[in-house]
């Protein structure tokens, strides 16, 4: 059994090295991760990218297209048989439904595989004839990405940290008195257990709703085939004297590390590991609108999302002998649609500021970073309106909860991100001198144009960031 095992692991390492030299010869793959946190536009972003990819009238700033080397992008199944595909067709017809609607948001792993027939560009041009570049999208939550920190930690440690962190939020105080209040050396007993388990999921749950972004283990959130299950029904407990076998704390731990070992470490191995290009979305805007509470936890949680990254440069050995590495991650704030143009560059800054400790990292690592304000999907028009004897510039757009019509202006963000982040870093409760709204808008009826892509706002130069360097 052990030289089988040894066997398969051999044949298995030899199989993956010869695809890398396939891949890296041949037919290039990209494999861009898509991730963010809960309602930061995920699905849309994969949905507008690959319409905008397939017909390209709308993406100047990817220079492949702009210069007409790109003679055609088709899908194709992905290469992974045991991850469920991204519903592109589903989720494209959501947005040009009429009306339309936002589509599902991502519940679990999904991935597409696109692929480009591009000519090359400059000496090789007259040379070489068009090769085919698959670019492999991977959808991930967020949520699942914060895990990878817990792989360090001990269910003690975790517990200790998870109990502090949570004696000063209102949203966990039911959860505290009950954790406090329970023996974990009583012997163990299944209701008992499931209790405590619901009652932390309720808090993370209202901590997510409430903007905090450290809503970890992240499949408490997000389940799928796993809900109910042992490895998802455990909860953090202040840590007894003594730990005798069979009882509550003995059983926690047990799951924990079990949680660890098969749902944490798994996801790594089969999917993340590979990623060579990624995308992190982020609703700074909601962030904005909950208060300096919400914009400092959504620094951290960034800084702790680049930890679970390996970034840096991926020379040929070192893709073939060790594995991927994470070559550029570009941070995106995500909506910019819900602001007039006029003040793009000012989110920009802001996500910018947001991420400088995280990117600073992974260029200190040698990966190449970037931070854009973009709308995958742009779902208002802009105009000026007089109040007061004052020109404001708003945005338009049909409201999603009334379905109705209705101009917006949102406030206006500081020319300096410091203003924010200070505030939000010394632990203020509101901010002191403005009031960012955010309205909470439907797609705009798609009427396209052929060889048009949905409408956007930099998606363009995200993709040029993304993929530009290997077309």
């Amino acid at each position: 059994m052990v030289i089988s095992r040894f066997a398969d692991t051999v044949v298995r390492g030899f199989e993956t090295v010869g695809d890398r030299v396939s891949e890296t010869l041949f037919e290039p793959v990209i494999r861009l991760g898509v991730t963010g946190l809960a309602r930061s536009g995920k699905t849309v972003f994969i949905t507008s990218l690959v319409a905008n990819l397939i017909d390209r009238g709308r993406m100047p700033g990817l220079v492949a297209a702009q210069e007409g080397r790109i003679e055609a992008a088709f899908l194709q199944p992905q290469p992974d048989d045991t991850v469920p595909r991204f519903d592109y067709e589903t989720h494209l017809g959501a947005l040009k439904a009429h009306p339309p609607h936002w589509p599902e948001s991502t519940r679990a792993i999904s991935e597409l595989r696109l692929s480009l027939r591009v000519r090359p560009s400059g000496l090789l041009s007259g040379l070489q004839g068009p090769r085919v570049v698959h670019l492999d999208i991977v959808d991930y939550p967020g949520e699942w990405l914060l895990d990878l920190a817990l792989l360090d930690k001990s269910y003690a440690e975790w517990s200790a940290e998870t109990l502090a962190r949570l004696a000063s939020r209102d949203e966990a105080a039911e959860y505290v008195a009950l954790a406090q209040g329970e023996d974990g050396t009583a012997r163990l007993e299944e209701a008992r257990a499931q209790a405590l388990t619901r009652a932390f999921t309720l808090y993370l749950e209202k901590a997510r709703d409430a903007g905090f972004y450290d809503v970890t283990p992240g499949r408490f959130l997000l389940p799928g085939d796993l809900a109910g299950s042992p490895v998802l029904t455990f909860a953090p407990l202040p840590e007894p004297d003594r730990i005798p076998r069979r009882s509550l704390w003995r059983e926690m731990e047990r799951r924990f590390d079990a949680y660890k070992a098969q749902v944490v470490k798994p996801f790594f191995r089969d999917h993340f590991a590979r990623i060579d290009r990624q995308v992190v979305l982020v609703d700074v805007l909601g962030a904005i609108h909950k208060g300096p509470r919400a914009v400092e936890d959504m620094r951290g949680a960034m800084a702790d999302i680049l930890g679970a990254f390996r970034p840096g440069r991926n020379a040929l050995l070192t893709r073939l002998l060790r594995g991927q590495r994470v070559e550029k991650i570009l941070f995106a704030a995500t909506k910019a649609d819900h602001l007039h143009h006029t003040q793009h560059p000012r989110l920009t800054a802001i996500i910018g500021a947001l991420t400088q400790q995280a990117r600073e990292r992974a260029r200190f690592a040698g990966a190449t970073t970037e931070a854009l304000a973009i709308a995958a999907l742009r779902a208002t028009t802009e105009e000026v309106r007089n109040h007061d004897g004052q020109a404001l510039n708003c945005v338009r757009g049909t409201l999603l909860e009334s379905g109705r019509q209705a101009a917006f202006h949102p406030g206006i963000l500081p020319e300096d991100p410091g203003q924010l982040l200070g505030a939000a870093r010394a632990g203020a409760q509101s901010w002191l001198d403005a009031d960012y709204q955010v309205m909470n808008f439907a797609p705009a009826p798609l009427t396209l144009k052929p060889g048009e892509g949905p409408p956007h706002i930099r998606l363009d130069r995200a993709a040029q960031f993304l993929i530009g360097d290997r077309l």
